[in-house]
C-alpha cells in the first residue's frame, strides 16, 4: 500500500529576486514530490521569480501583485490602499487566508521572519511549525523586529538556520530563550543550473577589468562604501568598472551618489536582472562589500563560476571562502575595499592562484545532503 503523503505549506511574503526565494525555489524544486504534496501561499502575488514555481507545487496567493496592477497612477494608488487594508485585514483575521488557501497541512513552514506570524496564527493548530531563519539578530536595523522574533522562536516545533554564524549570534545574544528543536542547513546550489544559465550572452557590458557585485540595494549591503572605494581608485588612474545586479530603497541614493562623485558611467547600477550568472561568467571579480551576510548564496555562485572574490567576513563568509587561497576577506572598511580591489588589479600572481584553487571548489557543495537533512526534519516532526 502506498503510504500517504506528508503535506506540506510553505508561506512567504514573495517572490522577489533574493537569497531567501532561491532557497524556497531549491527546496520546491528537490524535496521528493512522491513523499511530500507541497503548496506555496505568498501574502503578495509579486516579484521577478513569482512564475519560477514547478508545475507540481500548488500554488495560492492572497493578494495582487504591483505587476498587475494598472499603469495608470491614479488606479495604481487607490490599489495600494486597497491592498493594504485588505493585507491588515488578513493578519488581524488569520483565518481570512486560510479559507483561501482552502487546504489542511500537515507541516507549516515560514521561509523568513516575515512570515512567522501567518504560520503561527494558523487556524491548522495540528500542523508542526518550522521556521527557517536567515538575519543577524544585532543588526541595528533589525532592532524594532527584535521582539516579535524573540516571542515566535518558542512556539515552533523546529527552527533551522541557514548558518551556524547566525545560530550562534542568536543563543550569544538570547541564552535564556525557550528554543524548539534546532538545526544549521546551509542554503542549497543548483550547480547546473548556474553553469548553464551563465552562458547566456551579454550585451553592453563594460570594458574590463570588471568586478561584479548581486545583492538588494539596502544600507547594510555596503554598495555606498564600494562607491567610495572605486572613486579613489579611479582618481588614482586604475581604470576598472563595478557592475551591481539588484535593486531597493537605495537604487536614488546610490545613483546620485555615483552622479556626485563623476563615477556613474563606471558604477553601473543594472538593476534586477532575471539571470544574473553571465555578468558573474563575464566579470573577472566579484565582490561581496555587505556590513552584514548570512551564508550568502551569491558567494557560493561566484566560487561556482570559478571568479576571484573580495567578501567582507561577515556571516558564514569565512567558513565560505579561505583568504588569499580562493578569495581574499576584508573588513566592513572603505579602505579595505581599495586595497583588495587594487592588489587583485596589480597583483595577477595572486589572482592565478586563487584561480587555480577554484578548479575544484565544487567539491564544497553537497545538495543531496543538504536536502536529505530536510526531508529528515519534515518526516521526524510528522511521525511526533
Amino acid at each position: 500500500m502506498l503510504e500517504k503523503k506528508i503535506k506540506i505549506l510553505f508561506r512567504h511574503r514573495s517572490m522577489e529576486m533574493g537569497g531567501v526565494e532561491k532557497v524556497l525555489l531549491g527546496l520546491l524544486n528537490n524535496l521528493d514530490p512522491d513523499k511530500f504534496e507541497m503548496t506555496v501561499c505568498l501574502t503578495l502575488n509579486q516579484g521577478k521569480l513569482r512564475d519560477e514555481l514547478p508545475k507540481h507545487i500548488r500554488k495560492v496567493y492572497l493578494t495582487d501583485g504591483k505587476e498587475d496592477f494598472s499603469s495608470n497612477s491614479l488606479l495604481q494608488k487607490l490599489q495600494l490602499v486597497k491592498r493594504r487594508i485588505k493585507l491588515r485585514k488578513l493578519k488581524n483575521i488569520p483565518a481570512i487566508a486560510d479559507r483561501l488557501i482552502n487546504d489542511t497541512f500537515d507541516i507549516e513552514i515560514g521561509m523568513d521572519y516575515r512570515d512567522y506570524d501567518a504560520i503561527l496564527n494558523s487556524t491548522n493548530k495540528n500542523s508542526k511549525k518550522i521556521g527557517w531563519f536567515h538575519s543577524e539578530i544585532n543588526v541595528p536595523k533589525f532592532q524594532p523586529l527584535v521582539p516579535n522574533i524573540l516571542k515566535s522562536f518558542p512556539q515552533f516545533d523546529h527552527m533551522v538556520y541557514c548558518s551556524h554564524k547566525i545560530k550562534d549570534m542568536m543563543h550569544q545574544h538570547y541564552p535564556n530563550l525557550n528554543y524548539p528543536a534546532e538545526s544549521v542547513i546551509i542554503n542549497p546550489i543548483p550547480i547546473d543550473e548556474i553553469k548553464r544559465k551563465a552562458e547566456e550572452n551579454l550585451e553592453n557590458f563594460p570594458e574590463g577589468p570588471v568586478f561584479a557585485s548581486i545583492g538588494r540595494l539596502h544600507s547594510r549591503k555596503g554598495y555606498h562604501k564600494l562607491i567610495d572605494a572605486h572613486k579613489k581608485l579611479i582618481d588614482e588612474g586604475f581604470h576598472h568598472s563595478i557592475i551591481v545586479i539588484g535593486d531597493g530603497d537605495e537604487m536614488n541614493n546610490l545613483k546620485a551618489q555615483a552622479a556626485k562623485n563623476n563615477v556613474e558611467k563606471t558604477f553601473i547600477l543594472a538593476g534586477n536582472q532575471m539571470n544574473p550568472y553571465p555578468y558573474i561568467k563575464k566579470a573577472d571579480y566579484f565582490v561581496l562589500p555587505s556590513e552584514s551576510e548570512a551564508w550568502p548564496l551569491v558567494i557560493a555562485e561566484a566560487l561556482i563560476l570559478q571568479k576571484p572574490i573580495i567578501a567582507t567576513e561577515v556571516g558564514d563568509v569565512g567558513l565560505m571562502i579561505r583568504d588569499r587561497e580562493t578569495g581574499y576577506l576584508i573588513n566592513y572598511e572603505i579602505d579595505e575595499m581599495y586595497s583588495a580591489m587594487k592588489t587583485f588589479l596589480t597583483d595577477p600572481g595572486l589572482v592565478l592562484h586563487i584561480r587555480e584553487n577554484l578548479k575544484t571548489i565544487e567539491n564544497q557543495f553537497d545538495n543531496k545532503k543538504i536536502f536529505d537533512s530536510i526531508e529528515h526534519i519534515i518526516e521526524t516532526l510528522h511521525k511526533k
